[in-house]
């Protein structure tokens, strides 16, 4: 058994999308567990014990990544380029005058308005995210879809600090 990095969707052995069908994902995860547990490999040899363990490693970090939707949506535009952790993105100035009004607003009905954003916010991005196809959506798409995780990212930091 041979380790090599793969990226996540190439480990599960399916396409790269926005939206992964979690019933897919389940099987496809148990599958590789019952080829790469590192229980099945006591008996092999170290270096094949620790290919086993490091493989197993990947593959729960992948189903972590995969199963939750945001985090996917980080991971492919981390992968096409798009997105480094670091990065300081500009949101626009509409955008940062709704956020500061909704902070100086926050109270009951805040929980709503949020989520009335957020599903506004949704909206504009749900054809693109449902119907992506590598290699055939356009880079203004993805801007589109990066620009919508740095303002739900807005929204969580703010949800947070109103039930924090």
């Amino acid at each position: 058994m041979e380790i090599c990095r793969m990226n996540h969707f190439e480990l599960f052995g399916i396409p790269v999308r926005f939206r992964v069908d979690k019933g897919e994902l389940a099987r496809l995860y148990f599958e590789l567990q019952k080829k790469y547990h590192p229980d099945f490999f006591t008996q092999e040899t170290e270096a094949e014990q620790a290919e086993a363990l490091e493989r197993s490693s990947q593959i729960n970090q992948a189903l972590k990544i995969l199963r939750d939707p945001d985090e996917t949506i980080r991971y492919v535009l981390q992968l096409k380029g798009m997105l480094d952790d670091d990065e300081k993105y500009p949101l626009p100035p509409e955008f940062l005058m709704e956020m500061m009004e909704l902070n100086e607003d926050l109270g009951e009905g805040s929980r709503e308005r949020i989520n009335q954003l957020e599903t506004g916010l949704y909206r504009a991005v749900e054809p693109i995210l449902e119907q992506y196809s590598e290699g055939n959506t356009p880079e203004s798409d993805l801007g589109k879809v990066k620009d919508y995780y740095y303002k739900k990212k807005y929204l969580k930091r703010i949800l947070d600090r109103l039930e924090g």
